[in-house]
């Protein structure tokens, strides 16, 4: 009753009926000038008030030389923190992605020892990187292994080993060390996942818990400490008194087309070689092909949960939320690549090859995996149009390479070598070429442009080419070179611990051999 007491209207359909009112045209000029004049006075108050409490943003010049009070400070902290755990968890998403994708790629009677390779090493990879991996990596040390203290700990000689005697926060970029740690873990993950895929339907699994242990623990964070580690060789290439210094620029590899997919991608070639092909495997020169995929429909959802997961990969290596331009730049060439990528291998496998005449979904979708990974070197220093051209090469290449690897025998049902090692390499030479020579580096406080980086196609000289081109030989001729050793070495373990599994189990199917189930009982 009160409230139809103040509201006539309520809970009746005729009252409810408002009746239209027709302005006149005087009318209508005196209302849309009331509108209009009310929109201005409310920006220029916004004005006023980020005039008030951010005057930096308005010009002041001690906002312009970035001088900050210390409640700015920790304000940017903060947002540069909760960016990088937000990330962070899109990228430990990838790990759905992967599932699906190698799953979807397999045969049904190997479904479930998949899911069960890349659940195990997401739990192995975290004890790891928190015990070892994390100290080694981006901890300080040498040119080509980390411990932690030094310089980075405030002096403290302390080793950083289960995460103990770090600083509160990494570096100079103001975020917790476990925040940090966090988001590089499941950067180590998504490499240690790449690996089980060429490798899928032959490999035992007490193998896969050994090599996961060498690449996890040791391989990966060891080697991606000379590019990413605060005094590796490579990231401090072409300074004095390191390695080549007339070069005059190190290494770089933004979000890591290198450091992480060809390592993961190489490693892959590695273990496939080693391994050799499936049993039964027919290859296209002998009259044969690649085993159809069990479920497409899966890989093609898994493709599109990796590339959500890389808007955390990609934007989130800038650790910055307050470099704004860069952090969109990153996220739009990341969406460029991928569509270019996809597009072109869509292509390229209609035109020619075993496929011709046929629009094939495992070739488009590689594809598009393919632009992803070679945008993650050169994301932050290339324009949409470098993004472009180089994700629609990056799609011919992963084309080219799956018919290669068909042609040489090399069993990868899932393509992580094409996609992860070769598109890998591609994109972190590419920056020597596409790099715009508008941008430089990214900070917690915003963007540094001081020094922008130029390739060969913007007037640059040759240095970042060969720098890029150094340090993607460098780590890829190591990975392979250790991982082989470290896969022919468990390949000669008696069984059950041998890297490849009893004949008997290969055939039987790894689910019911290893696990004791299916994927899809009936």
């Amino acid at each position: 009753m009160i409230l139809k007491n103040l509201f006539p209207g309520l809970g009746s359909r005729k009252s409810a009926t408002v009746p239209m009112v027709k302005l006149t045209t005087a009318e209508k000029k005196r209302l849309a000038i009331t509108l209009f004049a009310g929109k201005i006075i409310g920006v220029l108050v916004l004005l006023i008030g980020i005039k008030i409490i951010l005057p930096g943003m308005l010009g002041n010049s001690a906002f312009a030389q970035e001088t900050y009070t210390a409640h700015e400070t920790t304000m940017m902290n903060t947002a540069n923190t909760i960016w990088t755990l937000v990330a962070a968890f899109l990228v430990f998403g990838m790990q759905a992605g992967f599932v699906m994708l190698e799953a979807g790629f397999a045969r049904q009677r190997e479904t479930v020892n998949v899911l069960m390779e890349c659940v195990f090493d997401t739990c192995l990879c975290g004890l790891l990187f928190w015990a070892i991996g994390y100290a080694f990596m981006f901890g300080q040390g040498n040119g080509l292994i980390g411990w932690g203290g030094g310089a980075l700990a405030g002096g403290d000689p302390k080793s950083w080993y289960f995460l103990q005697g770090t600083p509160l926060t990494y570096a100079g970029t103001g975020i917790p060390i476990l925040a940090h740690w966090i988001f590089q873990y499941a950067f180590a993950d998504t490499c240690s996942t790449i690996v089980s895929g060429a490798m899928i339907g032959r490999t035992s699994f007490r193998g896969d818990i050994l090599y996961s242990i060498g690449i996890t623990g040791f391989i990966y964070p060891i080697i991606g400490h000379w590019a990413w580690g605060p005094d590796g060789f490579l990231a401090l290439m072409g300074s004095t008194g390191h390695l080549f210094p007339s070069l005059g620029t190190g290494f770089r590899d933004f979000a890591g087309s290198t450091v992480v997919h060809s390592i993961g991608g190489i490693a892959s070639l590695a273990g496939a070689i080693v391994l050799g092909p499936r049993l039964g495997r027919v290859f296209k020169r002998d009259g044969g092909g690649m085993p159809p995929a069990h479920n497409l429909s899966l890989a093609a959802l898994g493709t599109f949960v990796l590339w959500f997961g890389w808007y955390g990969f990609n934007p989130g290596s800038s650790l910055s939320a307050m470099d704004m331009q860069g952090i969109g730049r990153i996220s739009a060439n990341t969406t460029l690549a991928a569509c270019a990528g996809g597009i072109t291998a869509m292509y390229v496998a209609l035109w020619f090859g075993d496929t011709k005449g046929k629009f094939d979904l495992g070739y488009t979708l590689n594809g598009v995996l393919g632009g992803l990974v070679a945008i993650t070197c050169p994301c932050y220093w290339v324009s949409p149009l470098g993004a472009v051209l180089l994700g629609g090469v990056a799609g011919i290449v992963v084309w080219l390479t799956m018919v290669f690897m068909e042609y040489i025998r090399i069993d990868d049902p899932v393509g992580a070598v094409a996609v992860h090692g070769v598109a890998g390499i591609w994109g972190t030479i590419s920056l020597g070429l596409f790099a715009c020579g508008q941008y430089g580096a990214t900070g917690p406080t915003g963007a540094d442009n001081s020094a922008p980086v130029a390739g060969l196609f913007y007037g640059g000289d040759a240095s970042v080419f060969k720098a890029q081109c150094i340090g993607s030989f460098t780590i890829c001729m190591a990975v392979f070179i250790v991982t082989i050793i470290m896969m022919f070495i468990i390949n000669k373990l008696p069984h059950p611990w041998k890297l490849r599994v009893e004949a008997e189990g290969e055939l039987m199917g790894l689910d019911l051999f290893d696990h004791g189930t299916e994927a899809y009982a009936s």
